[in-house]
């Protein structure tokens, strides 16, 4: 019998492209210099007081096997009830809600139940790279239509251009990871028309709903005309609660895709731990709409101090709409890579921030960091006085 070649013993053809993001990268290094950690998106501001406890009662009360597949009933309901009150969005939680592991989750299940390989899917550029990275991960091409530089307008000739035989589905990330894009009423309608007459299907990444500036509003693309079969919205509980290593999420779309959604989700992660999901539907259910509008008054006001620290700095940031990050060019930093220009500003002041070629094509993106400003007050004002000091 022939022995066993080396060459049997590879990776597969798409492991050599998936690598430890970026983002991680940059938090490993600046850990180990003790830095202020701006790189990821960690959310590491208290958790409300009503979460922890009902999880801790959960735990006590004997919540701790598998729950049902779609999660248990009173988040279900919960999520039911927050999505008609905030979103305008009616959905049954016996048949079109999905307790997921986190919105990464909620992300993968379902591109693994709705695309095939050789499938092609839009983004927007930049893009949040665990949203690419989950469509090479299943060998579905990602097709990049970058927006306008800094004021982030969706060219919509480019858009409809990117659109061929091929292509099956579009995500929507508003407010957006990097850049704080929020998706106006009209960018909305316009991408409902596209995706309607190509008939695609539309992933709405909604994570940062609760992050919005300056009298924008948040819409849910399910909401417009003509987009609630083809729209899977995807959310959760780990920037709003500040409860990102709990990883609950949750998704809603027509009863037709949850059913095999939910297959996919219970192969990979069986369910989302359930006292958890106690605690989240205790917060849906305790927490009155002033906490969220607290949310946005408090992160405005800490996007306005990283945006005054990067412009004393020289570093012009491009100041977000939404979300809890901000891109920043970042010319005046040595180095002929972002990634060299991180890890150079790291040691120049002890602030860890990201590659903006992170998110973006090959070539783009590599005179831009991401800074994310979600971090407790006296951290953040440490990370600012290091930036304004560079500047001087």
């Amino acid at each position: 019998m022939p022995a066993v070649t080396e060459k049997r013993l590879h990776l597969s053809e798409i492991a050599p492209r998936i690598i430890q993001s970026e983002i991680r990268s940059m938090t490993v290094e600046c850990d180990a210099v003790g830095g202020v950690n701006l790189a990821q998106g960690v959310c590491d501001t208290p958790l409300p007081e009503v979460v922890i406890e009902a999880a801790i009662q959960a735990i006590h009360d004997g919540h701790n096997i598998y729950t049902r597949l779609d999660g248990v009933a009173v988040l279900r309901q919960a999520i039911a009830e927050k999505l008609e009150r905030h979103n305008g969005l009616v959905a049954d939680p016996e048949k079109e809600i999905l307790v997921t592991s986190g919105a990464t989750g909620a992300m993968y299940s379902a591109c693994l139940a709705l695309f095939d390989p050789g499938d092609q899917v839009i983004l927007f550029e930049p893009f949040y790279g665990y949203h690419r990275s989950t469509l090479l991960s299943m060998r579905v091409e990602p097709v990049l239509v970058p927006m306008e530089d800094a004021t982030w307008e969706i060219d919509f000739d480019r858009l409809r251009a990117a659109i061929t035989p091929s292509t099956r589905g579009l995500v929507i990330n508003s407010p957006g990871n990097p850049c704080g894009k929020v998706f106006t009423r009209p960018e909305l309608e316009a991408i409902a028309a596209l995706a309607i007459e190509h008939d695609l299907f539309v992933l709405t990444d909604e994570i940062y709903e609760y992050f919005i500036y300056q009298g924008r509003s948040h819409i849910s693309p399910a909401t417009i005309p003509g987009m609630a079969e083809r729209t899977i919205s995807i959310s959760g509980f780990s920037k709003t609660f500040s409860m990102t290593g709990w990883r609950v999420g949750y998704l809603s779309a027509s009863s037709k895709w949850i059913p095999a959604i939910g297959y996919f989700h219970d192969l990979n992660y069986v369910c989302t731990p359930s006292p958890f999901q106690y605690g989240a539907a205790a917060g849906l259910r305790a927490l009155p709409d002033s906490f969220y509008h607290g949310l946005a008054t408090e992160y405005q006001e800490k996007r306005d101090k990283i945006c005054d620290a990067l412009t004393a700095a020289g570093l012009t940031p491009a100041v977000p709409d939404g979300a809890y990050y901000v891109l920043a060019d970042a010319s005046r930093i040595e180095g002929e890579r972002a990634s060299v220009k991180a890890r150079n500003l790291l040691r120049a002041t002890g602030v860890g921030a990201v590659a903006g070629s992170a998110f973006y094509g090959a070539g783009r993106g590599e005179n831009l960091l991401r800074y994310c400003f979600a971090k407790q007050a006296a951290d953040l004002d440490r990370a600012c006085t290091a930036l304004r000091n560079f500047g001087v």
